[in-house]
């Protein structure tokens, strides 16, 4: 269950104003249909953050070892750092209105823009710490869910609203203490 939870609440907080979700008010504006934009964002981040988390636990069977667990815990602790740089969103990032619909471009849009983003590099290393993809996977899709689903029926009034600064700071936070909690453990154990 920590698994699940940790996954959650890192990604919850790491999404909260990142590229994905300002891509997600971008599309809500451009198609007016939620709900295959919810759905989209739901089977892309399934998709690609499955293939992070096992990425991740693959990576960490290969490579076990104390120093390997010292490298994850740095990995949040930078991770931590990335969080703090606000994203930009610019109109060239923007999916152009497709004849395919709603769903399909967001689908395919959140696959690709997700692949490198901070919320999977998150995940890799979850899936590295956890060694548990399916709790992993659901944790950080439910956390994406849990910041986007709101972007894609409040919009521009949610991020209005909301302090990224603060939000920002809060899973910084999070990643930090993740890191520091992983290298001490490795320390002392």
């Amino acid at each position: 269950m920590e698994a699940f939870l940790t996954s959650t609440a890192v990604v919850a907080l790491a999404e909260i104003g990142d590229k994905t979700m300002l891509l997600a008010i971008v599309l809500a504006a451009r198609f007016r249909q939620p709900w295959p934009i919810v759905f989209g964002i739901l089977f892309a981040t399934l998709a690609n953050h499955a293939l992070a988390a096992l990425v991740g636990m693959s990576v960490a069977s290969l490579l076990e070892g104390e120093w390997f667990r010292y490298a994850v815990g740095a990995g949040f602790v930078a991770m931590a750092l990335w969080t703090l740089v606000p994203d930009k969103f610019d109109d060239d990032d923007a999916p152009k209105p497709s004849r395919h619909g709603a769903f399909l471009t967001t689908l395919v849009a959140f696959f690709l823009v997700e692949i490198g983003d901070k919320t999977q590099i998150a995940t890799i290393a979850l899936g590295a710490q956890f060694q548990n993809v399916l709790l992993v996977t659901a944790g950080t899709t439910l956390g994406m869910m849990l910041a986007n689903a709101p972007a894609v029926w409040l919009g521009n009034a949610l991020v209005e609203r909301v302090s990224l600064k603060l939000v920002r700071m809060l899973a910084a936070a999070l990643f930090l203490a993740i890191g520091i909690w992983v290298i001490a453990d490795t320390a002392l154990g």
